[in-house]
């Protein structure tokens, strides 16, 4: 596997199609704070941290609409691909549907939200937007 981010939002993006409760994704670090930003934001409804030997797991349970179904993730898209990397300095921070939605940027103090990397004026690599 070339790009786990990538397969982390297809495993996402498949789970919600397929209107599934719950999706097992390899952890990593950079999934895992990913995965807390997602739940923190109001995206998913729980998690779970899984430890095994070698790598461990992520339980996921989506957030579905009580009445229509419908699933509180509406579109996850890549952004920065390992062939072409996307930067934004703190004053370009993306904004995803005029702030309706997020964008996930990886920066020198963590993982986080575009919203809040603009508050700690720092820029990175934009890894996906998620609405």
């Amino acid at each position: 596997m070339t790009d786990p981010i990538a397969d982390y939002l297809t495993r996402l993006r498949n789970a919600v199609n397929a209107g599934h409760r719950v999706v097992d994704i390899p952890s990593s670090n950079i999934k895992k704070e990913m995965t807390k930003i997602l739940f923190e934001k109001g995206y998913i409804l729980n998690y779970k941290f899984e430890e095994d030997k070698v790598q461990g797991n992520i339980k996921i349970a989506l957030k579905y609409h009580p009445k229509t179904k419908v699933s509180a993730i509406t579109k996850l898209e890549r952004v920065s691909k390992p062939g072409l990397r996307k930067y934004s300095a703190s004053a370009e921070m993306p904004r995803v549907i005029n702030g309706l939605g997020i964008a996930i940027v990886s920066t020198s103090k963590g993982v986080m939200t575009d919203k809040e990397a603009r508050n700690e004026n720092v820029g990175g690599e934009v890894l996906c937007y998620v609405y």
